[in-house]
């Protein structure tokens, strides 16, 4: 008996692809090899230039009734956020007035609808964790064809957490949901194949997918993207955009020199002794947005040439089975990322966008920063950046008062559209009309909430 053959009848018990179960076995291989998936400084070339959107389409580019109806639109939207506080789908929290994430996607795919008379196709990658709530809220769109679990979703499979020990699936009597997590976003390749939306998408006609974070609300279907991208002979293309200070933690793109292939390294895989040209934005200048253009033709070939399942990097994280109890049994949690599969396409490319296209939402900084006047609602539905900011977001640090969602509601949201850098110390209520200018920090050493006056703060240091 192999060691993973205990793994694999957990899995086939929870009826889990056979799809899933093979990129599990590869990424279990390995762990059990000892293969970090480190990707060293020496072995990579920094990007120094990307095909520039402004130059290969123009902003009035109209759209291809003909491509539309050859495309399929598909959000991740597995995630819970938990990290903010919340207890359901991330989607369906309030981004701008009581517009969820989930409202103004549907919003733009109906613009999209619309404006073209193209019936594009709409998936939704969600987890065990976000379908109920996302499927009972979406019955409100009854009439535009979205509401149907059996036309819209697309499950994300589960795996098992693994004993630091034994390597053995871990075991939670108490509580067996603790017992399984989400493989990572690069599930998309296993989660499509297995579930036969694949087969499905291609037997109807669909050659592109474009595919992007359901808290990403800058990631909207262009048609000038699509059109290059149709045009071009590349399998598999990555947006990005180049780095600012406010994501320099974020995947970066680079040339592995062994083979000149383009690739994708995360902060996982970044050994500390590289960390610091790691966040070096002038060396790394582009970083990934986690949008990605696949020809669906090409998946399919690449899945079959590589057995079932693309060998993406395994990113290893060791937790404990219990995530509240740091006393539980120590694991394993082996994710991979859905970008990393540029490496696995031959002539993959990438295309440098525009800020506009990012703007996601992780942190309460970020949510405190897409409610404010420095991002507006586009005509086609997106949040972005406002032009005057010329893609540079506010940098935001908030202290440890401001760490989960609730902690926003009364704060107050102040101007924040000529900001560069604010900075909250202690609890504060902002009054109305304030505007912030340039880089100011609020200060309060008491526990007692401080107002912050109604006025202009511009390069200070405020201490109430």
């Amino acid at each position: 008996m192999s060691a993973f053959t205990p793994i694999r009848e957990k899995m086939e018990q929870a009826k889990v692809s056979e799809a899933a179960i093979k990129s599990f076995e590869r990424n279990f291989q390995s762990l059990v090899n000892k293969e970090t998936g480190m990707i060293s400084e020496d072995s990579i070339e920094p990007i120094s230039s990307l095909p520039d959107l402004a130059e290969i389409s123009s902003s009035s580019e109209s759209y291809d009734p003909n491509l539309l109806a050859k495309t399929v639109v598909i959000k991740l939207n597995g995630g819970l956020g938990t990290s903010m506080g919340l207890q359901k789908a991330k989607s369906l929290l309030p981004v701008k007035g009581d517009s969820t994430f989930l409202d103004i996607i549907i919003d733009q795919i109906s613009y999209l609808r619309k404006s073209t008379g193209a019936e594009v196709k709409f998936l939704l990658m969600n987890s065990f964790s976000t379908t109920e709530d996302t499927l009972e809220h979406l019955e409100q769109y009854g009439d535009r064809n979205l509401a149907k679990a059996e036309d819209v979703e697309m499950m994300q499979n589960q795996v098992p957490k693994l004993d630091v020990e034994t390597l053995t699936p871990a075991t939670d009597k108490g509580n067996p949901s603790l017992e399984w997590c989400p493989p990572g976003h690069g599930d998309l390749y296993a989660a499509i194949a297995g579930s036969g939306w694949l087969d499905k998408l291609i037997d109807s006609g669909v050659e592109y997918a474009f595919v992007s974070n359901s808290d990403n609300l800058g990631a909207v279907l262009d048609a000038g993207i699509l059109k290059y991208f149709a045009e071009s002979d590349q399998p598999f293309m990555m947006e990005a955009t180049r780095r600012t200070e406010a994501d320099k933690k974020g995947g970066h793109l680079a040339t592995r020199i062994a083979d000149d292939q383009l690739l994708l390294r995360e902060v996982a895989q970044c050994e500390m002794s590289d960390l610091k040209q790691f966040q070096d934005i002038d060396r790394h200048q582009y970083f990934n947005t986690n949008s990605l253009w696949i020809k669906l033709s090409a998946l399919k070939k690449a899945l079959t040439k590589y057995s079932g399942s693309l060998p993406l990097p395994m990113i290893m994280n060791k937790k404990t089975i219990d995530p509240r109890d740091k006393t539980s049994t120590p694991v394993y949690q082996l994710e991979i990322a859905m970008g990393a599969a540029i490496e696995c396409f031959e002539n993959a490319g990438a295309i440098c966008v525009p800020r506009s296209r990012f703007a996601p939402v992780k942190t309460i900084s970020d949510l405190f920063a897409l409610r404010s006047d420095a991002y507006e609602t586009t005509a086609d539905g997106r949040i972005a950046l406002i032009a005057s900011r010329k893609d540079q977001p506010p940098v935001i640090k908030l202290s440890d008062e401001y760490k989960l969602v609730d902690s926003l509601e009364g704060l107050g949201i102040p101007s924040l559209k000529d900001a560069t850098n604010i900075s909250i110390e202690g609890p504060v209520r902002f009054a109305e009309n304030v505007t912030i200018k340039g880089s100011v920090s609020f200060v309060n050493k008491c526990e007692e909430t401080k107002w912050i006056a109604s006025g202009v703060y511009s390069d200070e240091t405020v201490e109430l």
